[in-house]
C-alpha cells in the first residue's frame, strides 16, 4: 500500500515527491489550505477541452488582445510594481513582485530585491532577475538531481548572464516599460460560452516591465514553458499576434507589445531546457556536454566544493522527505481520497 501526501491540488506519492523540481517538504504544510475555490477554478478549466475550436480561439485571442493593448497603452517610467502609499496615493514605488518571486521568498531562498525597489533600465532589472535564479541554485535543497544536472545548470546560468545583452534592443534600454499581467495562465481567466473574457484573476501579481518582456502566453499549446515546440507553437502564436495586430491598429499612439521568439525566461525551473533547446543553438553548435565542461567555472569559484554541497543537499532533501511520508498518519492507497481512508 503505497502511502500518499496531501498537497494543496493533489495527492501525491513519495517516488512522485522525490522527481519534483519544487520544495514539496515546503508545498506540505499547505495541504489544510484547499479551498472551494480551487475547486470551481479546476472545473473551469476548458482551454486543454475546447482549444482546437477556431470561433472560439478566435475571441479569447481578440479579447485577450484588447486587454493586453489597454494596459499597455501608458507608457510608465520604470520598472515596478504599484502600492497605495500612506497618503493614499497610488504610486510606481515597489519592486517588480511576480508570483515566481513570490514562490521562492515562500521558501526561504533570498531574492535580495527589496520591497522598495524599482528599476530604470532594462539591463539592471535582467541583472537581478538572473541573480534569482542563481540564488534558487545555491539555496533550494532539492535544486540538482546529480552532478550532472548540477554542471549543466551552471552552464545555463554563466551563458544566459554572457549572452542576455543578445536578446534585448538597447533603444529599449530606458523603456518603454508597460503595466503587464504577470501571471496570465489560462486557469485565471473566466470566459462565456463563446470564450469571451468575462473576468480575470491573481492580478496582485501586475506589475511594470520591459515593452520586450510583454509576450503571448507560453501555454497556447497546453504545454508547460519548457516543454514547448516551434512547430506546434508559433501556428498559433502567429495567429494571436495577428489578432493583436489588427486591434492595435484600431488605437491610437498604442505602445503594443513586441513580437519575438526569445526573451529572458522568467521560470526558476525552466530556464535551463529553454536555454539548451532554443537559445543554446541559436549561438553554437557545440553540444551541452561540452559546453557542460567548461562553463561551470565561470559560474562560482571553487567549483568542486559547491557542486559535492548541492550534491549532499540532495541527499539529505531526499531523507526528510521520505520521514516526511513515513511519520504521516494518513496510510492513504493511490487513487482513494483521505477521507475514503479515514472513514475505512
Amino acid at each position: 500500500m503505497t502511502k500518499t501526501r496531501r498537497l494543496l491540488h493533489e495527492e501525491i506519492t513519495f517516488s512522485l515527491a522525490k522527481e519534483r523540481e519544487v520544495n514539496v517538504l515546503h508545498q506540505l504544510d499547505y495541504h489544510d489550505k484547499q479551498t472551494r475555490f480551487f475547486s470551481l477554478l479546476s472545473s473551469r478549466r476548458a482551454w486543454s477541452a475546447k482549444q482546437n475550436d477556431i470561433k472560439l480561439r478566435e475571441n479569447l485571442f481578440r479579447d485577450l488582445s484588447r486587454i493586453l493593448l489597454r494596459i499597455s497603452r501608458i507608457p510608465l517610467p520604470r520598472i515596478g510594481s504599484f502600492i497605495i502609499d500612506s497618503d493614499g496615493f497610488l504610486c510606481l514605488s515597489n519592486r517588480p513582485l511576480s508570483i515566481e518571486i513570490e514562490n521562492l521568498e515562500n521558501e526561504k531562498i533570498p531574492t535580495d530585491i527589496p520591497c522598495c525597489y524599482t528599476y530604470s533600465t532594462v539591463d539592471s532589472y535582467v541583472a537581478d532577475m538572473l541573480r534569482v535564479h542563481d540564488s534558487r541554485l545555491r539555496h533550494q535543497p532539492n535544486a540538482v538531481n546529480n552532478l550532472q544536472d548540477c554542471a549543466y545548470q551552471m552552464s545555463a546560468l554563466a551563458a544566459m548572464r554572457a549572452t542576455a545583452v543578445l536578446f534585448f534592443r538597447g533603444d529599449f534600454r530606458r523603456g518603454p516599460f508597460v503595466f503587464t499581467l504577470t501571471d496570465l495562465h489560462q486557469s485565471n481567466i473566466f470566459v462565456d460560452e463563446n470564450w469571451h473574457i468575462t473576468c480575470l484573476v491573481d492580478l496582485e501579481w501586475a506589475c511594470s516591465r520591459p515593452i520586450e518582456m510583454v509576450e503571448p502566453p507560453y501555454w497556447l499549446t497546453d504545454k508547460g514553458v519548457d516543454e514547448i515546440t516551434a512547430t506546434e507553437y508559433n501556428p498559433l502564436r502567429r495567429e494571436l499576434m495577428a489578432i493583436l495586430a489588427n486591434e492595435e491598429s484600431k488605437l491610437p499612439g498604442c505602445i503594443g507589445p513586441v513580437d519575438a521568439d526569445a526573451r529572458m525566461p522568467r521560470f526558476p525551473t525552466g530556464l535551463f531546457r529553454i536555454f539548451s533547446e532554443h537559445i543554446q543553438p541559436l549561438l553554437s553548435e557545440h553540444g551541452s556536454e561540452e559546453i557542460g565542461e567548461v562553463m561551470p567555472f565561470y559560474w562560482v569559484k571553487d567549483v568542486g566544493k559547491f557542486v559535492a554541497n548541492k550534491v549532499s543537499d540532495k541527499k539529505k532533501y531526499d531523507q526528510d522527505l521520505q520521514l516526511a511520508f513515513e511519520d504521516s498518519q494518513l496510510d492513504v492507497p493511490v487513487g482513494c481520497s483521505s477521507l475514503t481512508a479515514m472513514k475505512t
